[in-house]
């Protein structure tokens, strides 16, 4: 448990964060779990207008310091990637 006053408060506000924190790591995830599923779906207009609304939530999150800049550009490069293979398949 904090001593001072001042641990107490950075505690407070630390809980407060992370509940944040995690909404919005969880919200990030169910866009990307949609873009996941219309690539399975094999929707390639359904994937793209997924994968737009997944980036710019993404990226919002890199500003808001829930993920890193590298991490989120590498999960959008990836399910780009797999949206331009559903139209070779094709």
């Amino acid at each position: 448990m904090a001593n001072t006053k001042s641990a107490q408060k950075a505690l407070r506000s630390s809980t407060k964060k992370n509940a944040v924190n995690t909404a919005r790591r969880s919200r990030i995830r169910t866009f990307g779990k949609k873009v996941a599923d219309a690539i399975k779906a094999g929707d390639k207009t359904q994937a793209a207008a997924e994968l737009k609304l997944f980036e710019a939530e993404i990226m919002r999150g890199v500003t808001k310091k829930v993920f890193k800049l590298g991490s989120a550009s590498r999960k959008v490069s990836r399910l780009a990637a797999q949206i331009r293979k559903i139209e070779a398949k094709k």
